[in-house]
């Protein structure tokens, strides 16, 4: 995906504000081996760009000042209430320097899965992305999950997923996480009849009190007549 911007001339939080007033991103781009660069953005371009999974996983092409820049984006700020961009970052990288990045997850087959098919379970997501580490040429879009050989008893971890040639998942030592699992939730219906209590099992406070409540009826009706 390629954008367009400018080196930003005005700083400051006043500068940024009658940047957005003319609806105007500000931005700044890091890394490689210049220093870091204030940017404005076009804001309307960047807030489309931002509903876009590519656009957050994927190795942009930046044209600064007609020089094409080579980035990834590292962070934005929304505003609090408004459908408004505030802010946004972005690094530079390098053809031949690892970098690292979170990678989405796609699932794919779970409505023939074992566990759907034969055992009828639900299937939860334990996690949706990947942080992966590769070069920018090797960085996939997204990553396939393949769930068509899903049972209850074996789960799919980080560890059984097909990464792309040169991708690695950046992991703890010893560390291989869920990634979906299926799990058979069981309807319970209390269908237990009310309790019956014998007649000669009910406490003398209630007959009493059945009682006393007939008599008090009986005395309201000779009062009426």
């Amino acid at each position: 995906m390629k954008f367009t911007a400018v080196t930003r001339k005005a700083q400051g939080s006043g500068a940024s504000r009658r940047l957005r007033r003319a609806n105007k991103l500000p931005g700044i781009v890091y890394g490689g081996k210049v220093p870091a660069t204030p940017i404005e953005l076009d804001h309307n371009e960047i807030f489309h760009d931002l509903r876009k999974e590519k656009f957050h996983s994927s190795v942009l092409e930046m044209d600064l000042d007609g020089k094409t820049e080579t980035v990834l984006l590292r962070s934005f700020q929304m505003h609090p209430y408004k459908p408004q961009v505030m802010h946004i970052d972005f690094q530079r990288v390098a053809a031949d320097e690892l970098i690292r990045m979170r990678v989405p997850l796609h699932f794919e087959g779970e409505e023939k899965s074992p566990a759907v098919v034969v055992d009828k379970a639900n299937v939860n997501h334990a996690i949706t992305d990947l942080m992966v580490q590769c070069l920018p040429a090797q960085l996939p879009e997204f990553i396939v999950v393949d769930l068509s050989g899903l049972t209850i008893a074996e789960p799919v971890h980080v560890s059984d997923l097909a990464l792309p040639e040169g991708v690695t998942a950046v992991l703890k030592p010893e560390e291989d996480p869920t990634v979906a699992s299926a799990v058979i939730v069981s309807e319970e219906v209390d269908q237990s009849p009310e309790e019956v209590v014998p007649a000669d099992q009910v406490p003398a406070t209630a007959e009493k009190s059945e009682n006393q409540s007939s008599d008090e009826g009986e005395k309201k009706e000779d009062k009426k007549e």
